[in-house]
């Protein structure tokens, strides 16, 4: 794209926001908008490193250019272009608002329950909501370890609400984790070693209605239920709810269906490829080709 930045925002209103077709986007870019989405203009938003980028920044040119993002490392408010690699990646930090450390993202906003929306990834989730980013097989001795909380717990326990971005496969979506690091909403009670509801166990404290609001895959979009339990609201486009339940390894809720997820529009498309995530850090490269008529904005 040989186009200046400043150019190519003047063509944002042009590019067309109807859906796109099946084809002209990969699952991936289609979970990143999907994500995107649930971004409130008034959200206070900590995001995790990856596709929770991606969303959280493709929503701030879209339908909520007044929400905050805020990264573990301390960067507050950033206007950056293009999606950091990581979440201390100083482009992070352009315009941002201040530039403080762990005691002021976790402390000053999280623990003191400023945080609307926490953004996260995790290497498996259960039933009830529970993620695992720890390890896989006996704790002592696993089959995989991985980089731990890294302040998923923190984020998933005390935001407002979370919403989780991961892969789906059967061995990722599960009944009960091996190890839970952040709980959803079913956890373990201590003393007594039982695993009740959140809102039992956490009672009386500022979080206790926190938690898990939902959880995007490249396959569909998962609410809960009055009960804390996993179902499937949409599926993606070409797919269908069967499919979505074949890789899951419980007993997946399709009866409360409401259709196909809304497929990405052009102008979220031009937003997430050109100005979000140009550099495909998180996205599968390449991108697919736009249909004439935008190729024909985008190029005059």
């Amino acid at each position: 794209m040989s186009k200046s930045i400043p150019e190519l925002m003047n063509l944002i209103e042009q590019i067309p926001d109807t859906p796109a077709n099946v084809g002209e986007f990969n699952l991936v870019e289609m979970l990143a908008i999907a994500a995107s989405r649930f971004v409130r203009d008034d959200d206070i938003v900590f995001a995790g490193t990856g596709l929770p980028m991606v969303g959280m920044m493709t929503a701030q040119f879209l339908q909520s250019p007044h929400s905050l993002l805020i990264y573990e490392s301390g960067i507050c408010d950033g206007k950056t272009m293009h999606t950091p690699a990581f979440v201390a990646d100083q482009r992070a930090a352009y315009m941002s608002t201040t530039l403080g450390g762990l005691i002021d993202t976790f402390g000053y906003y999280l623990q003191r329950g400023r945080v609307t929306l926490g953004y996260l990834g995790g290497a498996a989730i259960d039933k009830y909501g529970g993620v695992n980013v720890t390890q896989i097989g006996d704790y002592f001795k696993p089959k995989n370890r991985f980089t731990g909380s890294g302040g998923n717990s923190d984020i998933g326990t005390m935001a407002k609400r979370t919403v989780f971005i991961i892969m789906q496969e059967k061995r990722r979506f599960v009944e009960r984790n091996d190890y839970t690091t952040t709980p959803g909403w079913y956890c373990y009670d201590w003393p007594s070693g039982d695993w009740k509801p959140k809102k039992e166990v956490w009672k009386g404290t500022p979080f206790a209605e926190c938690g898990p609001d939902a959880v995007i895959s490249n396959m569909g979009i998962f609410k809960f239920d009055e009960n804390g339990l996993i179902y499937l609201e949409t599926y993606h486009a070409g797919l269908s709810p069967e499919q979505v339940k074949e890789n899951c390894s419980f007993d997946l809720n399709i009866s409360q269906v409401k259709g196909e997820t809304k497929k990405p529009t052009y102008r979220e498309l031009f937003v997430v490829r050109e100005f979000v995530d140009p550099e495909r850090i998180f996205l599968p490269d390449p991108a697919p080709a736009y249909p004439p008529d935008v190729l024909k904005i985008i190029e005059s």
